[in-house]
């Protein structure tokens, strides 16, 4: 299939800049590094592919549901297959001498808080994220999830309470 200069540059200028999105969001959904940049990939391939279908609207919210799709596909496929993710992103980050006990509780919070968004449900997860990470509406999180928009609000609210819930134990249980 040929393509004209014309439709990839509008390509380009269209999707591209909503890569990083994109991968935020298959990180997120496939807890790995490499599993989220294929599926990014997959992803944009099959954007380009199909962007003749491509009807206007909000390009990020189209992309993201692709990469949702996409994601939902790998996790299938390596439904059956375990095993244990070495990557640097694992690895304790090194502080300077001079850091102090805030930035350390700060950095304690925030990895508390990236697991707790982890372990909640993929329907949870994946709201959470293209709300509070990609700041998408809730239409376009309706759009991108194909679920109602109150569906969207109410797996938002569980979200969010339930992280609540969890890391104000977990913040009663260091004091």
């Amino acid at each position: 299939m040929a393509y004209a200069n014309a439709d990839v540059d509008r390509f380009e200028a269209v999707i591209l800049p909503h890569l990083d999105a994109a991968y935020t969001l298959a990180r997120y959904l496939l807890r790995d590094e490499h599993d989220a940049q294929d599926a990014v990939q997959d992803a944009a391939l099959r954007a380009f592919r199909h962007f003749d279908g491509y009807r206007g609207g909000d390009p990020r919210a189209w992309l993201l549901a692709i990469v949702r799709n996409c994601c939902r596909r790998s996790q299938r496929r390596r439904a059956g297959r375990r095993w244990v993710s070495f990557s640097d992103l694992d690895a304790p980050p090194i502080h300077a001498a001079q850091e102090t006990d805030a930035a350390a509780v700060e950095a304690s919070n925030r990895a508390a808080v990236e697991r707790l968004v982890a372990a909640l449900p993929v329907e949870f997860r994946e709201v959470l994220v293209l709300r509070e990470l990609q700041r998408l509406s809730y239409a376009q999180i309706s759009a991108v999830v194909g679920v109602p928009v109150g569906t969207v609000m109410s797996r938002l609210s569980r979200a969010r309470k339930r992280i609540a819930a969890t890391f104000g134990g977990q913040a009663n249980e260091a004091s």
